[in-house]
């Protein structure tokens, strides 16, 4: 039940992710023809795959992660706070500050992770890039062997589920359908490898990641039956 989870024991997290280039010409051939045949697909017709390589930050093969956000509740003289922080820049170091943080902070069987979408998506990637970075990946991430009951993973997509595996709906969706102020106030997903390669505006991505972290927590208060977050109790530290 989720009302007998302490918040403080959970941490919430979100990432953004870019194609590993800036365009499809800095592939080495054998990548260019595996990327080809990767999104065969995908790409509409006669859409070749340098086109469709403004789409490669989804793959983990092909793209890379710039940002980490994560959020965490505490509760200081009785009041409560949601702090958020960021992981970002090179990626194998944020990667490495980002295991640190599991490692250290939140390696206990009582500590969870949640997100939105986070089981199909972001724990998946984060994990292949740690691999891929030659980080060893944490134990709240590394499910190898592990019973379905010994995942330490929350996933607010999967609470609106109810059990229908066929329904997917967006956190934008989702806080609207809640009264949770929106996140997506600036830029949204699509935008973010624009942001980076031709901004060059990483607080931007800093400032998007972080509001989606703390509309995951509003999202879960919601479904614990709580007050959402005033926007002073939200701190970035």
């Amino acid at each position: 039940m989720l009302e007998n989870i302490k918040l403080e024991n959970i941490l919430f997290l979100d990432i953004e992710t870019v194609p590993e280039h800036t365009d499809f010409l800095q592939l080495d051939s054998e990548m260019q023809a595996l990327y080809e045949a990767k999104t065969a697909y995908q790409r509409k017709e006669n859409q070749t795959a340098e086109e469709y390589y403004e789409r490669a930050g989804i793959w983990a093969e092909f793209g890379k992660i710039v940002c980490i956000s994560v959020g965490f509740f505490a509760y200081k003289n009785g009041e409560r706070q949601f702090r958020t922080t960021s992981f970002w820049g090179d990626e194998p170091q944020l990667l490495l500050d980002f295991s640190n943080l599991l490692n250290t902070h939140f390696n206990q069987v009582q500590h969870l992770l949640c997100g939105h979408n986070t089981k199909e998506f972001d724990y998946p990637y984060i994990a292949r890039r740690m691999l891929i970075n030659g980080v060893k990946i944490p134990d709240k991430l590394n499910l190898v062997g592990k019973k379905p009951w010994e995942v330490a993973h929350l996933d607010t997509m999967e609470l609106w589920k109810f059990g229908d595996y066929k329904h997917y709906t967006s956190l934008k969706l989702l806080t609207k359908i809640l009264g949770i102020p929106s996140p997506k106030d600036d830029i949204d997903g699509s935008e973010v490898a624009k942001v980076y390669y031709q901004e060059k505006n990483i607080d931007r991505i800093i400032a998007y990641c972080e509001k989606d972290v703390v509309a995951v927590a509003q999202v879960l208060l919601r479904f614990r039956g709580e007050a959402i977050l005033e926007q002073s109790e939200v701190k970035s530290v």
